[in-house]
């Protein structure tokens, strides 16, 4: 089944598709917020920085195979698999939207 993702959060998929830190951090406000792990990323240059050490760490695919809304955020659960401790995960990506860019994104097992 195919799912529909609003604009920002297509885009944010692509780039991670790709690698593509530069990409994934224009997806967000200037002011952002991105909490992983339990660690918090303020701002695009450490979004840039948090997915830029993800990408040399780690070699996965996400596939997003659910949309729903909860609380006025979008959350899209997605199949993680690749070379990290617990692959396969399934995982909850928790956005907020400000026009065209993501303004929050929590990201939970």
């Amino acid at each position: 089944m195919t799912i529909i993702l609003p604009d920002a959060i297509a885009s944010y998929f692509a780039a991670d598709k790709n690698g593509d830190a530069e990409t994934i951090s224009e997806c967000f406000t200037q002011d952002a917020i991105v909490i992983d792990e339990g660690n918090t990323y303020t701002g695009r240059d450490a979004i840039r920085q948090w997915m830029a050490n993800a990408s040399t760490q780690y070699t996965y695919t996400v596939e997003p195979f659910a949309l729903s809304e909860e609380g006025g955020r979008k959350v899209v659960t997605s199949h993680l698999v690749g070379n990290f401790p617990g692959s396969p995960v399934d995982l909850r990506y928790f956005f907020v939207l400000d026009g065209d860019r993501i303004a929050e994104l929590e990201i939970v097992p």
